[in-house]
Formats: C-alpha cells, structure tokens, sequence
C-alpha cells in the first residue's frame, strides 16, 4: 500500500475518534493532518485552533500564515512538507491539551503518521508537542535549535508560531531552526 492510501485509511479509522475528552467538548472534526506523504520534514504543533477546526487543516490561521511566510523564505511550499499536531481536535477556549490528550492522539494517531512518512527531520513547534514527543518538560527555550535522537526520529524542537506572533523580537530564532530543519532534511 502506497503512503497516501496508509495516512487516507489512519484517518478514516479515526475520524470520529472518541479516545479522549476532546471529542465530546465542541470540536468540529478531528484535523488529521496534510501534506506531502514522502516529505523528508515533518512539523507537529500543539493542537488544531478555531481556524483550524473548521477548515479541517493545520496552520491556518494567523500562526499558519507566520510559518507559511517563513518556509516561502527558505525557499520552501509548505506542500511539500507534512504539517500535523499532537492532539488532532480542538481544545475548549484554545486551552493546551491535557496530557492524557496528547497521549492519545501521539499513540494512536501521530506515531503511526511518523511510521508511515519516515521524515528525515521532525520539527516540534512549541513546548507542548515537543514534551508530548520527548516524554519529559522542556523549557523550549533552552531547548530549541538543538537536534535530539529519539524512537520516533530525530527532532528539532522550536519555538510555536503563535509565541511569535506575540514576541515578534523572536522571529529570527524560529526562522533559523526552520532553515537548519529544512538543509537538514535536503542533506
């Protein structure tokens, strides 16, 4: 089976998951992910915001625009690369998802889109899905920049977009890991 026809038959398993609390407190649909199923880089986010739930697509709103803005810089469409979260349907009032959240969508859902993409490189944008990926608290700004092996892959913590958005001094830091991300998964 084809990686296209593997994510299409994951998402069809679960797309009226109900696994977590997330699935009875007002999502609209569970945002699976998009992108190239053969990219060599993957970026995970936290979890799909009000945007992102009624489009059925990650990175759409104003954070979406930031990264779209940055990957066009590098030099890159973000078609060609796959975008997904940690937990896959919307948190109320756009809260972070709670752990027992997270841990359901990363075993059920984010794990076996890893397995099927086999990206070079794994972007985690943000403390939540880069503590969700590593199992253990980060202080992301600590953290980020620096390439961690781990079971899933290698991962390039950063800073999420929407701390950008309102920490505009930090946009060249996101950008740069975006950069490294990006040679690194070419290389």
């Amino acid at each position: 089976m084809n990686k296209i026809n593997e994510l299409e038959k994951l998402k069809q398993m679960y797309i009226n998951c109900t696994s977590c609390p997330l699935a009875k407190l007002g999502r609209t649909q569970v945002v699976f992910g998009c992108g190239n199923p053969n990219a060599k880089l993957m970026l995970i986010g936290e979890a799909p915001g009000k945007n992102e739930d009624i489009q059925g697509e990650p990175f759409v709103g104003r954070a979406g625009k930031l990264l779209a803005q940055i990957l066009e810089s590098c030099g890159i469409n973000r078609k060609d690369i796959y975008i997904t979260n940690i937990a896959k349907c919307r948190p109320p009032h756009n809260r972070t998802p709670l752990p027992e959240e997270s841990k359901a969508c990363k075993t059920l859902i984010l794990e076996k889109q890893i397995e099927i993409i086999q990206p070079k490189i794994i972007c985690t944008l943000g403390s939540c899905a880069t503590q969700a990926i590593l199992g253990r608290p980060v202080q992301i700004t600590k953290e980020r920049g620096q390439t961690i092996k781990t079971n899933l892959g290698l991962i390039l913590p950063t800073l999420h977009p929407a701390y950008i958005l309102r920490n505009k001094t930090k946009y060249k830091l996101l950008a740069e890991d975006i950069e490294s991300a990006i040679k690194f998964s070419k290389s």
